[in-house]
């Protein structure tokens, strides 16, 4: 019997990028349904406040102790899981979905230009052609209020990223979502959690629970694993394969049949997501080869 290969830190990041991305998407079509009983906006509430019950169940936060930096980050992520979320569905409302997506990734392209180095940078200029490629928003009409959201979704996701792998390196385990997941949801009750109360049944917040699961539970915990083990300039390259995954969502699912274009952003974003993964591997601390932990100075602030 043939031994067995060690796996990489950046091929089991990788892996866990892209099963996140395959939830994420799922997580879209099953949303489509929702939209219309409750609006955009009512289905992003609905997505984090039942993502934060069930994490809270999860993690129970009341064990826990952060260090006062800890904390303050794990907010401040939850104000971008919020922001990111909410913006995009608002954006998506007043835009074309492509101009939308094009729109929201520059988010993670710019992190990937302003934090990589050499080739890096290279990967996401041909990650960028090959959104555009599949997106096609020059397809679309123009919306200035959309277009800010987007730009606002964008800003948004590009904080994610950077405060999902602080947070990841300063808090054991996930058990930095029990912090940043109620904080998304208290932010998403404040702006538009009003507009949907009347619209609750128990079989809508049934589905609620269990599209949450899908979007944004599992595919959040497996990002924050995969950022412990890539860089943030190859996690926001790797983003990019994301419109890709949609792509062949909407192929199976929904019988949409890409175009020409689209082809042709697929074979780039592959390329870019293949170059990233071959030179996204972080440097970690001394003691956590395999980036499983926060680093030994932070390990005292979260007991379970």
């Amino acid at each position: 019997m043939a031994p067995t290969l060690p796996v990489s830190r950046t091929a089991t990041g990788t892996i866990m990028a892209g099963a996140s991305m395959c939830c994420v998407q799922l997580g879209l079509a099953v949303s489509v349904g929702l939209v219309d009983r409750v609006g955009a906006g009512g289905v992003a509430w609905l997505r984090l406040a039942c993502a934060a019950v069930l994490v809270v169940l999860l993690t129970r936060p009341w064990r826990m102790r952060f260090s006062a930096s800890a904390l303050r980050t794990c907010m401040l992520l939850g104000v971008a899981t919020a922001g990111m979320t909410i913006l995009f569905m608002a954006a998506a409302a007043r835009l074309p979905l492509g101009t939308a997506v094009a729109l929201e990734f520059l988010g993670p392209l710019g992190v990937a230009v302003a934090r990589g180095k050499g080739a890096a940078r290279l990967w996401a200029v041909v990650a960028g052609a090959g959104v555009l490629a599949l997106t096609e928003p020059w397809h679309g009409q123009t919306d200035l209020p959309g277009v800010l959201f987007a730009l606002g979704a964008a800003t948004c996701w590009g904080a994610y990223i950077l405060l999902t792998q602080r947070a990841g390196d300063e808090v054991a385990g996930i058990h930095a979502l029990a912090v940043s997941m109620p904080v998304a949801a208290i932010v998403a009750t404040i702006t538009v959690g009003p507009s949907t109360f009347g619209h609750l049944d128990l079989a809508l917040l049934l589905a609620g629970f269990g599209l949450a699961l899908l979007l944004p539970v599992v595919p959040f915990s497996l990002e924050m694993l995969a950022l412990r083990r890539l860089s943030t300039a190859a996690f926001g390259t790797l983003m990019c394969l994301e419109p890709a995954i949609g792509l062949a969502v909407g192929l199976v699912f929904l019988g949409q049949v890409p175009g020409p274009a689209a082809v042709v952003g697929i074979a780039l974003v592959i390329a870019a997501g293949i170059g990233a993964t071959r030179t996204g591997e972080r440097t970690l601390p001394a003691g956590d080869p395999e980036g499983l932990r926060a680093p030994s100075a932070m390990a005292p602030d979260v007991q379970r």
